[in-house]
């Protein structure tokens, strides 16, 4: 394993996403709020093959700092993609499902981590 903290793992994940145009990117901090992870790392794409690329780009990114997934499940129809890297969870949504799984409703009490660019925009 490499020696980025948790956090820099999420964001690494994030900018991933964001290097094939996901959407509305948001990183959670769950802690202390479930026992699954620390982090969530929440994106939207507008298709599946556009899912299956955002996924993959964020897998092969962590790969390059020698963090691999626990485990990946969605890959098949990719509506939902999640990603599972233990203390980070990282789910790619098609706008639909994200829509109606609304976890940002479901985890409304997390503290929402801002990215780099959204710090630069400030």
């Amino acid at each position: 394993m490499s020696d980025l903290n948790i956090k820099d793992i999420a964001l690494m994940a994030a900018d991933a996403a964001d290097d094939k145009k996901a959407e509305d990117i948001d990183v959670l901090n769950v802690q202390g709020l479930t026992v699954i992870a620390d982090y969530f790392v929440l994106c939207s794409a507008n298709s599946d093959k556009q899912v299956r690329a955002v996924a993959r780009a964020i897998e092969d990114k962590l790969a390059e700092k020698g963090i691999e997934p626990k485990r990946m499940a969605g890959m098949n129809d990719a509506r939902w993609v999640l990603i599972d890297y233990a203390d980070v969870i990282v789910h790619v949504f098609q706008k639909r499902e994200r829509e109606y799984y609304d976890l940002e409703r479901l985890w409304s009490d997390a503290e929402k981590i801002l990215r780099q660019e959204e710090q630069d925009k400030e």
